[in-house]
Parts: structure tokens; C-alpha cells; sequence
């Protein structure tokens, strides 16, 4: 039964990616009106839900392979359970919080409603080539190292999605919403988030095998850049974490992989 937890764990991950594609479905776009009376669209700001819904995943899903590595229950089920969760909370959920993201975009234009929905159908990019990766990963599990990922791991491009909602609502500055009211930074977003779960370009894993300073530093700097950038940027912090987790594994790729 105690080998059972981490499945537990990882179940949960699944459910608190269910309840993020209902948050971020429900209630859609609303018209509004601003301090002067003109009206304009607008995502209601129940979408945060969806994007607390894929943290709170994010989060589930390190402690169940913490768990599995602790209680020494890792096994193939485990690995398949939780790719299938993976791609639901890190891939259908954020796909959906991009697909309002695209509905907004395009409605404020104005020929807003003769645009076709074929124009927001590319957010599906991002649960296929998620579905790709994991697939990719469980295949290659007996050569794979511990130390890096072969292309960028599926809940960092779930969570840099996620954080587009907060950053919307929280980020008091103009550009943040002429960004990410823009069709072509959002079909950006998609293609390079996309590119990057499929590509084989190897990305630091954050699986600590010890806790010495020697064998981690690149994890604990990255730690502590992160902690600091939360304190001063808050939800803005994450998708520039996320940029430069990957800008750094790049960088010193030669140290692990």
C-alpha cells in the first residue's frame, strides 16, 4: 500500500488538471465597459483559477516523484500514470487558457465576428507536441540520464502558460496587456513552447540524486535567482524563470549533459 502514494499523488495531479479546464472554460469572454463607458472584451478573472488549478499540479507532481524516489516505488505504471496526467494539467489546461487568451485577441479587432475559429486551433499545438514529448520519454527511460531532459519539460511549458493569467490581472503596466492580447506574440508563445518540448536540446532535470554544493550549483543558483525574482516581480517572475532555466541549460549544457 505505501508504494501505492506516489499514485496517489500523481492522481491528484490529474484532478487538479480537470478542475483547471473547467476554470478555464467557464465563463468565457464577457463585454464590458470601461470608466468612461466604452465597451470592450475581457476574460473574467475566474481564469486565475485554472491557473492556480496548474500550479497546485505543478507542485503535486514534484512530491509524487519525490515520493517515488523516497519510498524506492518507482514502476511502470507510476511512469505511465503520470505522463497521462502530465498532458492534461500541463498541456490540455494550458492549452485552453491560450485558446481564451486567442478569443480575446481577436475580438477586439473589428471584424471580430467574422473571424473564423479556425484562428485559434494552434493552441492545440501545445497538448499534442506535450503528448509527443511524454511519449518520447517514457520510450526512452532505460537510456535517458538523471542529470537533463532531452527538450523542454512539459510542466515548465504548462507553467510558463499558466502565468500569463496572473501577470495579466496583477502586472499594472500597459504593455502587459497589449503583449498578451497580441495574436502573433500568443501564436509565438505556442510555436516556441511547441518547438521546444519536441526538440532534443538538453535541459537541466531538477532531480537532486544529493544536496552537496558541488554537484548541484547550476540547481541552486537557479533556486536562488528564482526566490529572488519572486520577491521583486511576483507572478511576473515566472515565466522570466522559466526563460532563463532554459537560457541556462543551454549555456552550460557541457556540466550535465
Amino acid at each position: 500500500m505505501v508504494k501505492q502514494i506516489p499514485n496517489l499523488f500523481t492522481l491528484l495531479n490529474l484532478v487538479f488538471g480537470c478542475m483547471a479546464c473547467v476554470a478555464a472554460l467557464q465563463p468565457g469572454i464577457i463585454m464590458t465597459a470601461d470608466s468612461n463607458g466604452q465597451l470592450y472584451y475581457d476574460v473574467p478573472e475566474q481564469i486565475w483559477m485554472a491557473s492556480l488549478f496548474i500550479l497546485a499540479s505543478a507542485v503535486v507532481d514534484y512530491v509524487d516523484g519525490l515520493l517515488a524516489r523516497l519510498l524506492k516505488a518507482s514502476s511502470a505504471m507510476g511512469r505511465e500514470l503520470d505522463s497521462l496526467s502530465d498532458v492534461v494539467s500541463f498541456g490540455v489546461a494550458p492549452s485552453l487558457i491560450l485558446y481564451q487568451f486567442l478569443r480575446l485577441s481577436w475580438a477586439q479587432g473589428e471584424q471580430a465576428l467574422d473571424q473564423s475559429v479556425v484562428l485559434l486551433w494552434p493552441a492545440f499545438l501545445l497538448p499534442a507536441a506535450a503528448a509527443w514529448r511524454l511519449a518520447r520519454f517514457n520510450l526512452n527511460q532505460a537510456t535517458s540520464q538523471s542529470s537533463y531532459f532531452n527538450g523542454l519539460p512539459v510542466p515548465a511549458a504548462g507553467l510558463f502558460v499558466a502565468s500569463l493569467p496572473l501577470v495579466y490581472w496583477e502586472v499594472n503596466q500597459a504593455w502587459v496587456p497589449a503583449l498578451l492580447l497580441n495574436a502573433v506574440f500568443l501564436y509565438g508563445v505556442i510555436l516556441v513552447l511547441a518547438a521546444l518540448m519536441i526538440s532534443q536540446i538538453p535541459i537541466l532535470a531538477f532531480k537532486f540524486n544529493s544536496f552537496s554544493w558541488k554537484e548541484n550549483k547550476l540547481r541552486y543558483g537557479i533556486l536562488i535567482m528564482s526566490i529572488v525574482l519572486l520577491l521583486f516581480l511576483q507572478w511576473l517572475a515566472i515565466p522570466l524563470i522559466i526563460m532563463i532555466y532554459v537560457l541556462l541549460s543551454l549555456f552550460f549544457k557541457k556540466f550535465f549533459a
